[in-house]
C-alpha cells in the first residue's frame, strides 16, 4: 500500500501506529519523525499541495484533513484528480481518538491502534493537583496579530480544561477566531500560551505580548506568565497531544502553586 500524507499529524499518526514504510509522500510541514520524513518527496504544503506531485507518487490512499479552513478545496481537488482520500477533521480529544482508529484501519494497523490510543490517554489525564479552586484562565494564541485563539470546537478546549483551567472562548461554538486587543483586556487571561502555527519555537518572542502597551495590565503580563508550547504539541491532532497536555499541567501548577 502506498500513502501520501497531506498534513502533520496525519503523518505523525502512521508513523505510531508501526506503518512509516507505507509512505511515499508527505507534506512541506511534516518535521516529526524526522528520520522517516527527511527521506521522503515533499508535495506542497497542506493548503496548496501539487495534484501532480501526488499523482506522480501513484498512492492508493491520500491522508487529507479538514482541522483548517482551506482543506475544503484541497478535498475539491483530490476528488478532481480521481485521488482516493480519508480528510479527518477532529473536534474533541474523543475524535482524535477516532480518528487513530479510522486511520489504523485504512492502513491495516487496527491491533496497533488501541495501543497508541491507550498510552494518550494514559497522557492526557485530569490534573489530580487542582482539586476544586479556582480554574485559571488560559489564553491559547495560535497566532499573535491579529491573535487568533481555539473555541470550544478544538481539542485544546478539552486539554486545557483536563488541565485544570479554563479557556477563555470556551463557550463559543467556534475552532478558533481573531481577537481584538481590546477582548483580550476583557478576557485578562491569567496566562498566556505562545503556540504560534507554522512558527519555529525557537522564534516564538514573548516581548510581542510584554511590550504591548495596551496589555501592561494584563495579569498575564503582570505576574510574567507569557508560556511557549510547540504548535506540534497543541495545534496537531496526534499522540504528541501528550506533550502539550503535560505542558498545559505544568503552567497550571505555577499559577495556583
Amino acid at each position: 500500500m502506498r500513502v501520501v500524507s497531506l498534513n502533520c499529524s496525519n503523518t505523525e499518526i502512521v508513523c505510531a501506529l508501526g506503518r512509516a514504510e507505507l509512505l511515499v509522500g508527505v507534506d512541506d510541514h511534516s518535521d516529526f519523525p524526522g528520520g522517516v520524513v527527511q527521506r521522503l518527496p515533499r508535495v506542497g504544503p497542506d493548503l496548496d499541495p501539487d495534484m501532480t506531485r501526488i499523482r506522480s507518487l501513484a498512492p492508493d490512499l491520500v491522508l487529507a484533513s479538514l482541522t483548517v479552513p482551506g482543506h475544503e478545496k484541497v478535498l475539491e481537488n483530490l476528488e478532481n484528480a480521481g485521488l482516493k482520500y480519508l480528510a479527518p477533521e477532529p473536534i474533541t480529544l474523543d475524535d482524535v481518538y477516532s480518528d487513530v482508529r479510522r486511520i489504523a484501519q485504512a492502513v491495516n494497523a487496527t491491533d496497533e491502534a488501541e495501543r497508541v490510543i491507550a498510552q494518550m490517554q494514559a497522557g492526557i489525564t485530569a490534573n489530580s493537583e487542582h482539586g476544586s479552586g479556582r480554574s485559571p484562565s488560559i489564553l491559547v494564541q495560535w497566532w499573535p496579530k491579529p491573535v487568533i485563539a481555539p473555541g470550544r470546537l478544538s481539542w485544546v478546549n478539552d486539554l486545557i480544561r483536563l488541565a485544570g483551567a479554563c479557556n477563555p472562548l470556551g463557550e463559543e461554538a467556534v475552532k478558533s477566531r481573531p481577537l481584538e486587543n481590546s477582548e483580550v483586556r476583557d478576557i485578562d487571561p491569567d496566562a498566556i500560551v505562545m503556540s504560534w502555527c507554522g512558527v519555529e519555537p525557537r522564534k516564538y518572542r514573548a516581548d510581542v505580548i510584554y511590550n504591548k502597551p495596551e496589555w501592561s495590565d494584563l495579569q498575564a503580563v503582570r505576574n510574567r506568565r507569557v508560556y511557549t508550547i510547540p504548535e506540534a504539541y497543541l495545534g496537531r491532532p496526534s499522540p504528541r497531544l501528550t506533550s502539550g497536555s503535560r505542558a498545559l499541567h505544568s503552567i497550571v501548577r505555577t499559577i495556583i502553586r
